[in-house]
């Protein structure tokens, strides 16, 4: 596959990730954005041995958008403390057949204690023991009879998080079987989109910012 690259330097490189591609290796034996990756950075500055990129952050499989690779270790280290102190910010798009409880434009927060099934990988509204507190930020963007387009900001990073808050606020997201969608979308991939990253520079003093406009699907959709 071609790799989208959005932002690359001697420690950050910032790629799009296609739907329904692993980030790293799995037990699928799919090819990863990981690996990709990779052989993108081994091409473009021929590198002989093997290539470091760390893993600082992931998306679901079947989410597509903005992912960062860390291209030190120093960049590593000092990125994964960046997402675990939240200093960066996130956006995702994402879209559902539903129309939108609440009229365009208004906005608000979601306060939920997630807990996760590992062995079904499956993740519920749940206040008991080993339960997580998951906040999200949500604004109305568009919502008709063709169902609606959100702006989310997590706030925490818990597992399905995006996906459990819509599903359980009535806009389960397209074709995200697991949470309540009736129908797979084509090429498996779910309505949600990490349309936008904002994240501390590892070795200067600024600010990268990395926005991709909405994917085509939801254009198709929301035009119908």
């Amino acid at each position: 596959m071609k790799l989208n690259v959005l932002y690359d330097d001697n420690h950050v490189l910032v790629v799009e990730k296609p739907a329904c591609m692993p980030i790293v290796p799995d037990d699928s034996g799919d090819q990863s954005l990981l690996e990709v990756a990779k052989q993108w950075v081994k091409e473009k500055y021929q590198k002989p041995g093997a290539v470091f990129l760390g893993v600082v952050h992931r998306l679901d499989r079947p989410v597509s958008g903005v992912v960062v690779f860390a291209r030190t270790s120093k960049a590593a280290a000092r990125l994964s403390k960046a997402w675990k102190e939240n200093k960066v910010e996130k956006m995702y798009v994402g879209v559902s057949s539903n129309s939108a409880p609440s009229k365009i434009g208004s906005d608000g927060e979601w306060t939920q204690w997630l807990y996760k099934d590992r062995k079904k990988n499956r993740v519920s509204v749940n206040r008991c023991d080993g339960a997580k507190e998951a906040r999200t930020e949500y604004r109305v963007v568009y919502s008709g009879d063709n169902g609606c387009l959100l702006h989310l900001w997590p706030i925490t990073g818990r597992s399905h998080q995006l996906r459990v808050a819509c599903a359980t606020n009535g806009m389960v997201l397209l074709g995200d079987l697991k949470y309540g969608a009736r129908n797979p979308m084509k090429g498996k991939e779910i309505g949600l989109y990490a349309a936008s990253l904002s994240f501390p520079h590892p070795t200067k003093d600024e600010t990268v910012k990395i926005e991709l406009p909405a994917p085509g699907w939801a254009v198709d959709v929301l035009s119908k």
